[in-house]
Order: C-alpha cells, then sequence, then structure tokens
C-alpha cells in the first residue's frame, strides 16, 4: 500500500502543478476546465484498480500473429475494450491476414483525433521469464517501483490500457469528451503490418480519419531519468526470410544426409552463408546491396535535436540497460546516436538449419533459413529496397534464394510544427517536464499509412510513464512509481486526459 500512496500523491501533486500553470496561462474560458480535470484525476483514482484489472486480463490473451494464436479472439476482445470505453460504432473488419478493429466515438466535439492500436504481441519462451508472461505479476523494480510483468506490458498494451482508462475516467466523471476518436487496430504489428493498408484504405475508415488533426499512438515515453521524448517519425522495416536448398539450387541434398558426404557434395547451408556475407561490409556494419536506396542525409535541424538530446540522456545507462560496452567502431555518445538516427540496417535475426539440439548429429542439411529484417530511413521504400535485395543476390549467382517477405512499410515523419506534435509539448510543459525532441523512433511502426498518400495527416506518439523489455523477456510497464520523475499507470492515465483537452484546444 505503501507504494500506491505514493503513486498517487506524486500524480496528484503533478496534475496539480499543471492546472495550476495551465490556470494561470489560459485565457479565462479555458479556466472553466479546471474543476472538471480535477474530478477526472479522483475518478482514474478511484478506478485504479479495475484499469489495472482490464490491462492483467488483456495480457493474459495474446494474440500472436506468427504463430496464429488467438484470432478472431484477439480482435474480439479488442472490440470488447472499445465499446466498454464508450466508442458507439464498433466493427471486426477482415483483411487477408488477421482482422482489424475500426471504431469512432462522436462526442459532438469540433475536433477528431486518430488513434492507432495494436492488440498484437511479439512471441515468447516462458523458460527465459523470471515471472510468468501471462500472469501479469506485480513485481518490485529497483529505483522505478511496482511494475507489471507480462508479454505486452508495455508493447503496447499497457499504455493502451492507460488511455482506455482515461475515457473510462472522463465518463465517470459524467464529463463530456472534448474530442471525436476514431480507432484503428490491427492484430500484425508484429509481423510488419502486411494488411494494415487493407483497413486503413476502406472507404469508411479513410472517410473518418479524414476529420481528424491526425493520428497517435498510446506510449510510455518517459525513460528510467523521467526523460521524456518526442519523436517526429519512425523507420521503416522489411521483415524477410532467406531460404537456400539443395532443390531450389539443384546441388547439394534434397533431403538431411550423413555429413561425411561433405567432402564430395556441396551444402545449402555453407551457401546461404556466403550470400549472406554480400550482403553487408566485413565488419557487417555497413550495407553493400548493389542499387540499394540510399538514406536522406541528417538535416541540420535534425543533429540539433539528437545532440541535445544526447546531452540529457545517460550513455552509462543505455549501455548497461542493453548490456552492451561499445558502439560501433567504438564511436562516442553523440557519433552513436547520430548513426543510429540516419543509418538503414541489416539484421539478422536468425539463423536456422539442420540439427540444433543438444550434442551433435552430424549431419549434412539440405536446408538453411535466415530471417532478416531491414531498417529504412526517410528516403528509402520498402519496393525499392527488396529489389535491389533480389538484383544483388542474382547478380552474384544466389537467384536461387528464396527471399520470402512476411511484411513491412515505408519509414513515416511528421514535422515539429505540426499541431498534433504541439500539443504533446504544451501538456508536458505544463506538467513541469521539458520534452526532448526526436527525429525518428529507432524501430518501427506502420505510421506511414497516416502520414503517406493520400491522408498525408500528422502522427506520432504519446503518454507518460515507463516500462521496458519489448519484445524480450521480463517485459514490463510501471504501475506504481516510487521515482519522483517518472508516472505510474495513474500519472499515465491523466497526461491521456491532458492530451486529449489540449488538442481540443
Amino acid at each position: 500500500m505503501r507504494n500506491r500512496s505514493q503513486s498517487n500523491d506524486l500524480a496528484h501533486r503533478v496534475v496539480a502543478l499543471a492546472f495550476a500553470g495551465f490556470a494561470a496561462l489560459a485565457p479565462l474560458a479555458a479556466r472553466a476546465s479546471v474543476d472538471d480535470l480535477a474530478a477526472m484525476r479522483c475518478e482514474v483514482t478511484k478506478r485504479h484498480d479495475e484499469a489495472v484489472q482490464r490491462l492483467k486480463d488483456w495480457i493474459a490473451l495474446p494474440s500472436i500473429a506468427a504463430e496464429n494464436l488467438n484470432f478472431p479472439a484477439g480482435a474480439e476482445h479488442m472490440a470488447k475494450l472499445a465499446r466498454e470505453a464508450g466508442f458507439q460504432r464498433v466493427e471486426v473488419l477482415q483483411t487477408d491476414g488477421k482482422p482489424g478493429v475500426f471504431a469512432t466515438l462522436d462526442a459532438g466535439a469540433a475536433r477528431t483525433v486518430g488513434l492507432y492500436f495494436m492488440y498484437d504481441v511479439k512471441q515468447f519462451d516462458p523458460a527465459e521469464w523470471t515471472s510468468p508472461p501471462l500472469e501479469s505479476r506485480q513485481v518490485d523494480k529497483p529505483g522505478l517501483g511496482q511494475a507489471i510483468v507480462g508479454r505486452g506490458a508495455v508493447n503496447q498494451k499497457g499504455p493502451q490500457a492507460a488511455l482506455l482508462a482515461a475515457l473510462h475516467a472522463i465518463r465517470g466523471a459524467g464529463k463530456k469528451l472534448p474530442v471525436n476518436l476514431v480507432l484503428v487496430a490491427e492484430g500484425e504489428e508484429e509481423i510488419g503490418s502486411p494488411h494494415i493498408g487493407q483497413l486503413v484504405h476502406r472507404p469508411e475508415v479513410e472517410a473518418a480519419l479524414r476529420k481528424s488533426v491526425g493520428v497517435f499512438m498510446p506510449s510510455a515515453s518517459q525513460d528510467r531519468d523521467g526523460v521524456v521524448t518526442v519523436s517526429l517519425g519512425a523507420k521503416g522495416v522489411v521483415e524477410l526470410e532467406l531460404v537456400s536448398s539443395g532443390e531450389a539450387w539443384g546441388r547439394g541434398p534434397t533431403k538431411d544426409i550423413h555429413s561425411s558426404l561433405k567432402a564430395m557434395v556441396d551444402s545449402p547451408a555453407w551457401r546461404l552463408v556466403k550470400a549472406l556475407d554480400t550482403l553487408v561490409s566485413e565488419d557487417g556494419n555497413t550495407i553493400t546491396i548493389e542499387g540499394y536506396p540510399a538514406p536522406r542525409p541528417l538535416s541540420a535541424e535534425e543533429r540539433a535535436m539528437i545532440a541535445e538530446a544526447t546531452k540529457r540522456r545517460s550513455e552509462a545507462n543505455a549501455k548497461t540497460q542493453l548490456g552492451v560496452a561499445h558502439w560501433i567502431d567504438d564511436l562516442p555518445w553523440l557519433e552513436a546516436n547520430e548513426r543510429l538516427e540516419s543509418q538503414p540496417t541489416v539484421n539478422i535475426e536468425g539463423l536456422v538449419g539442420g540439427y540444433t539440439g543438444p550434442g551433435g548429429k552430424t549431419i549434412l542439411p539440405h536446408r538453411a533459413a535466415a530471417k532478416l529484417d531491414l531498417r529504412l530511413v526517410p528516403d528509402m521504400k520498402m519496393a525499392d529496397a527488396v529489389a535491389a535485395l533480389r538484383a544483388h543476390l542474382a547478380k552474384r549467382g544466389y537467384g536461387d534464394l528464396e527471399v520470402n517477405v512476411t511484411g513491412g512499410y515505408d519509414p513515416t515523419s511528421t514535422v515539429a510544427t505540426a499541431g498534433l506534435i504541439q500539443a504533446q509539448v504544451a501538456v508536458l510543459k505544463q506538467l513541469g517536464l521539458d520534452p526532448t525532441l526526436w527525429p525518428r523512433n529507432a524501430g518501427s511502426y506502420p505510421g506511414y499509412v497516416f502520414t503517406g498518400e493520400p491522408l498525408k495527416l500528422a502522427s506520432g506518439h504519446f503518454g507518460l510513464g515507463h516500462g521496458g523489455g519489448a519484445h524480450a523477456p521480463d517485459e514490463y510497464y510501471v504501475i506504481e512509481s516510487t521515482n519522483p520523475k517518472v508516472q505510474g499507470f495513474d500519472g499515465a492515465t491523466m497526461s491521456f486526459v491532458e492530451y486529449l483537452f489540449q488538442l481540443a484546444r
């Protein structure tokens, strides 16, 4: 109970400070909302337990697109959450892959805001976790407080649950939602969103989104030190598999054979390794695919953003959190961040071939596969990257390798002057926080469907709170914060209340 009390007191102090500052600066017409916001803050506190339970129930139902797990159950649960949060129109939409959810909430407001959710999560191996990944146990995180551990806790069910909790609190306090909402939720984000266009570009979905000032995805944007980053975009991504087989090659075995026969039989596994080696420089850090699309150099404005953010971020904490001792080429902290923001990547996610169990099996495998992801920065297109990869392999005699693209999309960018972004900065400053601007996330999300043709909307991420371990064992999301610089679940919820009201202004 001590941690819960500390978290609530912190949330009350921070939000009260924001209200006081806003009342002093805002026009008289806006001051009437201060009491309303205070009432909603009380409602957030009152509904804390039910909101956390909603998150736990959601984590207990993992939808994993790569494993065809819990479909359409995941979409149906997402639709249920939307209806309970007050969306009047909620539809489960079919695609050529996993279903999505489209929902609208008409509050009779002058402005409309788009929401992007994902209800799917990454795969997990329970043996790698210290706490069962679907049980949502609350554990103590030194320096942070009590956190829920579970797959999807921070990526993205925790922040999304906080946004839903904000909608429940606004309605529970008897207040009117200040903006109309359009929600698009997909179930394939973790496999590269191969069918997101079939959701967003449906006529009724596009028509609803065209009315919006932009689209945002709930996030936990505070690091362990409480520093808040406002990101202006994200890298694009291509997810694919390269497969080398004796059948397609016409050499090597068409079934696994005894390894002693390597003396006279070609190896598809070695062929794959040799092909992979042509994609990058000797150290693996520079792309050498012939004809690969060129990245746009960092602008002076982007370099300034990175320089300012680098001053405020701890290099030591970053290395500790990532478990690394050196950056590429032993680059200094600033140059490492510039490289992170400006460079595309070719990454090997996994290599699979032959026997990988205990001991040896002395076989010559007939098939080997590499799972790759290619990260893209502005001015690079997914289609161009894939075409260059195929042509490169063919030119070097590896045209028999299968290039199986499973998902992906182009990078996305939004200008810092967009209203959607300026509202984020305004809310954070009202809360006494000084956010850093960041050119783009090194990770990816399919924001291109909103920022690109034909919608051309602003898109971004927003939300206080902290979590970690996305895609990894022991993923967590802070619920009861003991760190005065980091918000817990209630503080994150109130940040969404503030943001929605700021967007209305």
